[in-house]
């Protein structure tokens, strides 16, 4: 080897050498980013056998995509649970102390004491207590749902927005990329912001990413729409600022295709904008539509009705605003929200319990007590039976169409809890599923620090090797010019 050869392959090793302890160095200061891949500078020989460094991203493609999938499965759990949990936490949480199947079992005592003395005031102005309770519930816990409805939608303006400035952003780095592939440069850091924005959209919605000629990635939704391809598609939704039984929320677009809610407790939605749809589109509306139904058993059993059978049925303990009479097994939207008992028999508002017992709610016609019997039962066990009996309910309530009012109340929890139940045990699994993904992401992409120190001494040692060279070569041209005179 000549002595210009050998110092030629010094500078190269100083190059290499200073290029690969830069890699390393930045490896070791990104050490617990999660969002940083790692970098490896690997020697190689070109076709004319000089040596140099090519950086190489540890790219893994197929744990990336598995990550972003169970990114989306527990964001889409989480979210679900969370707004099941504000549903019955409005009943009062466990114990379900503010629900109406607990005031409704209260009422139910009351009447049945108002009933073995039905000639005490003060057991039928508790009875229309009760009744006011229950009442109260009814509409505090329809009022609970549509404002998990109005909350769902406004969170829905936000992931919306946030999804298209993730989208803008996505497009800009993705061209960096691009451009960088094309060229022959070092996408290395684009990648990182790129692959860092893929967890963040799919945090928001369910997605199908591939990648194209000079790392180009297109975006599709977990449906099968185009979310970004060269350019973002744009999400659009117009929110509803206020929301009852009878209003009906707008569906979320992308590219003009609506995004689907997630069904069932173990959601099989994707990303959050699909459990919320579901929250505020099905089980909501679901939840208010049993309480509603609630509400109708309520005013149908009591009713009261002409001793004689010429005039209507008309309400009687329960009344509510809007109408005076309701269809049987057809539920009446927003009917729990405006449930409310008699002012007839409330004594603050000048009305007299006993009417409960006696009859006349709504005047003369309808009363039974005309002698005023003080020990008169008739009505007070009539209205008992009817809690107890069997009546008709709207199929829409997904639960049975023919039971009492008190079990269909108690199978309203029941429904409730079970959506609940089985979404607490999904995210469990899907949490699991999610931190199992992320790990063996992390450990075929992330920083071993001990990895890292371990080559740059390998580098130092490189470094210390040419060093040798460099004096040596000085050596020995110090001695041909010693020669020379």
């Amino acid at each position: 080897m000549s002595l210009t050869s050998a110092l030629n392959t010094a500078q190269a090793i100083f190059r290499n050498t200073g290029e690969q302890t830069s890699v390393v160095s930045t490896n070791i200061a990104n050490d617990g980013n999660a969002n940083y891949v790692r970098r490896s500078a690997v020697v190689t020989n070109t076709i004319y056998g000089a040596s140099t460094v090519v950086n190489e991203r540890s790219q893994q493609m197929a744990l990336l995509r598995q990550l972003t999938g169970a990114a989306s499965a527990s964001s889409a759990q989480d979210t679900l649970l969370e707004g099941l949990t504000t549903l019955s936490n409005a009943l009062g949480g466990n114990d379900y102390e503010l629900s109406p199947s607990t005031y409704l079992a209260e009422l139910q005592n009351s009447l049945e004491a108002f009933a073995a003395s039905p000639g005490e005031f003060t057991l039928g102005a508790t009875v229309v207590t009760d009744a006011q309770d229950l009442a109260n519930s009814l509409n505090t816990t329809s009022a609970a749902v549509q404002k998990l409805r109005g909350d769902s939608d406004a969170e829905i303006v936000t992931q919306v927005s946030d999804l298209n400035r993730l989208l803008s952003e996505f497009q800009v780095v993705n061209d960096a990329v691009v451009k960088a592939t094309a060229t022959g440069g070092d996408p290395s850091d684009a990648l990182d912001t790129r692959d860092t924005l893929l967890k963040d959209i799919s945090q928001i919605i369910g997605i199908d990413a591939s990648t194209r000629a000079n790392g180009d990635m297109v975006i599709y939704t977990s449906e099968g729409t185009t979310l970004f391809e060269t350019v973002p598609r744009t999400v659009t939704f117009t929110r509803t600022l206020a929301y009852d039984a009878t209003v009906t929320g707008n569906s979320v677009f992308v590219d003009g295709v609506a995004i689907e809610p997630g069904q069932g407790g173990n959601t099989d939605g994707d990303g959050s904008l699909s459990a919320l749809l579901q929250l505020r589109d099905e089980i909501a509306p679901t939840f208010q539509t049993q309480l509603d139904e609630v509400a109708r058993g309520l005013i149908e059993a009591f009713a009261e009705t002409d001793p004689l059978g010429v005039a209507a049925d008309m309400p009687g303990l329960f009344t509510w605003s809007g109408g005076t009479s309701l269809t049987s097994g057809v539920v009446e939207p927003g009917l729990a929200g405006s449930i409310t008992v008699s002012s007839s028999v409330i004594t603050s508002a000048g009305g007299n319990p006993m009417l409960l017992r006696d009859g006349g709610i709504n005047g003369a016609t309808y009363e039974w007590n005309t002698g005023g019997n003080s020990g008169y039962t008739t009505l007070l066990l009539g209205y008992s039976d009817a809690l107890d009996a069997d009546r008709a309910f709207d199929a829409t309530a997904d639960l049975k169409t023919s039971m009492s009012v008190m079990t269909f109340a108690s199978g309203s929890i029941g429904w409730l809890e079970d959506l609940r139940s089985n979404a607490t045990t999904a995210s469990d699994n899907k949490v699991a599923l999610y931190d199992r993904s992320f790990q063996t992401y992390s450990s075929e992409t992330g920083v071993n620090l001990d990895e890292e120190l371990s080559l740059l001494l390998d580098v130092e040692q490189s470094y210390k090797a040419s060093a040798k060279l460099v004096s040596t070569v000085d050596a020995m041209l110090q001695a041909v010019l010693d020669m020379a005179g």
